[in-house]
Order: C-alpha cells, then structure tokens, then sequence
C-alpha cells in the first residue's frame, strides 16, 4: 500500500517549462490526502517557491526542496545539507572564470545572485518567481549555504562535464532541467530526505512512491519501493527507477482507483 508519494516539479509534473501546476492537481493531491496519502513536493527549487506553486494546498503537503538539502515536515525543517563556505567561494570563483553562466546560491531564508545580467534577474524573480537577492559579490552571503546552482541559457550540457571535472571529489554535480547543474552538499540528496522524511511519518520504503526526471532524482528513485522516470527525461534516469510513466497525473489517478 502507498502512503508517501514524492515528486519532483521541472519536467516532470511541470512539462516544457510550464511555471504553473496543471489544473486539477491540487485537486489529486486533495483526495490522496483524504485516502490517508500523503504527498512530498520534491525539487531542486526552493522552499518559498514550492510553498507558492502549491499554495491552494501549501500547509498539507510535505517539501524536499534544494535538491534535498533542505527537508520540510508540517513545517518543520528535520533535516538539511550544508555546502562549506570555502568550497563554496571557489565554485564562486569557477563559475566566474567560465562567463557565460550565472550562480544562484540557496540559504534557508533566501536565495542570492551576484549576476548583472537583467535577462537572468528577470527569468529568477518573474518567470521563475523566487524569493531573491542581489549582491554584489556572492562572498558577500553570511548565512549558510544550502545549495549552489548554475544556469546557462544555452545547456546544462555546455556546463556540466566542465564544472563535474573541477569539482566532483569535492561534491556532487547533478543536471537539474535543461538549463541548470546544481552542487549538493555532501551526503544530501532527494533520496536521503524522502527517508528522513518517511521515517518521521512512520512510513516504510515499500510504502513510498516517487517521481523524477534527471539525475537528481536518481536517489529518490532507488528508495522508494515504486518509482516511475519520465519516459523524456535525462538518457539513462529509467535504469533507476521500477516503472517509466509519461504522466505523474494519470499515475496517481489510477493509484485513487484503488480506492473507489
């Protein structure tokens, strides 16, 4: 029996850069919830944003945002990454000396860029619609660092080996969507929050659901006992995961079958 279901969002129930939810999703997670289902919103994004997406339902749902560095239940925060702050200054550096490119640095409270670029400003705060700061150098940010991510608006594949050789002994290096790459911090992932989380809830592996597209997804898939890859989604996802799915929707409606 299901009781958990975790998703992530770009690419996955959010398709070819949709911002919105589909209609009528709510409305799913609605009656999974009344079917003692519960559901966990599972993205490299970050809180306040997921909280926005999911706002008819924001305070009964769950969030594994940051890519997992940060894991939310009942509004509580059980469990989070950290990146160090001097590996952290050198991607700072990295990213500099590559150009073409623009870091967003996730901490608890907000997100910050030292981008000048107006075109990525505007795609973070009104496309996008994260909670973000400018600064002017990154080094700047006092607070702890969650996650670093880099977006390229030709491909996450012109940045990804590049960054990957620099600094994959030191931290993970993921694809997160078509035009981002993240850094994880160490030992956080989606994988390990949804067990943080489905442990606080007294819910078995076998009884967790989960939905992906990329390699961020990759641990969250192997630790669910049911897990569906986006049959789009990165080359290679679908090895880790029990089934492959076109629709997170139309899985979860046939799930609710059960219950009718």
């Amino acid at each position: 029996m299901i009781r958990l279901v975790a998703s992530d969002l770009d690419g996955t129930i959010l398709k070819n850069g949709a911002q919105e939810l589909p209609a009528g999703f709510c409305d799913t997670v609605k009656k999974l919830k009344e079917h003692g289902i519960q559901f966990a919103a599972a993205s490299g994004r970050q809180y306040y944003n997921l909280r926005l997406l999911f706002e008819p339902i924001q305070e009964d749902i769950h969030y594994i945002a940051e890519n997992g560095s940060l894991c939310v239940c009942g509004g509580q925060v059980i469990s989070k990454g950290l990146i160090e702050r001097e590996l952290g200054e050198r991607i700072f550096q990295a990213v500099r000396r590559r150009g073409g490119c623009h870091c967003l640095l996730s901490c608890e409270s907000a997100c910050y860029t030292d981008s000048k670029d107006p075109a990525f400003i505007r795609h973070i705060q009104e496309v996008v619609r994260y909670d973000m700061k400018t600064v002017d150098r990154l080094e700047e940010v006092t607070e702890p660092f969650l996650k670093i991510a880099v977006c390229d608006f030709t491909g996450s594949e012109q940045i990804e080996t590049y960054f990957q050789k620099m600094f994959e002994s030191e931290i993970k290096v993921v694809t997160s969507g078509m035009i981002w790459i993240d850094f994880i911090a160490p030992n956080a992932n989606k994988g390990t929050a949804l067990r943080n989380l489905a442990g606080k809830l007294g819910i078995s592996r076998e009884e967790c659901m989960a939905f992906g597209d990329q390699y961020n997804d990759v641990e969250m898939l192997e630790f669910a006992g049911r897990s569906y890859a986006m049959s789009d989604g990165a080359a290679g996802v679908t090895e880790y995961a029990t089934d492959v799915t076109d629709s997170v929707e139309d899985v979860l409606k046939e799930l609710l079958k059960n219950y009718m």
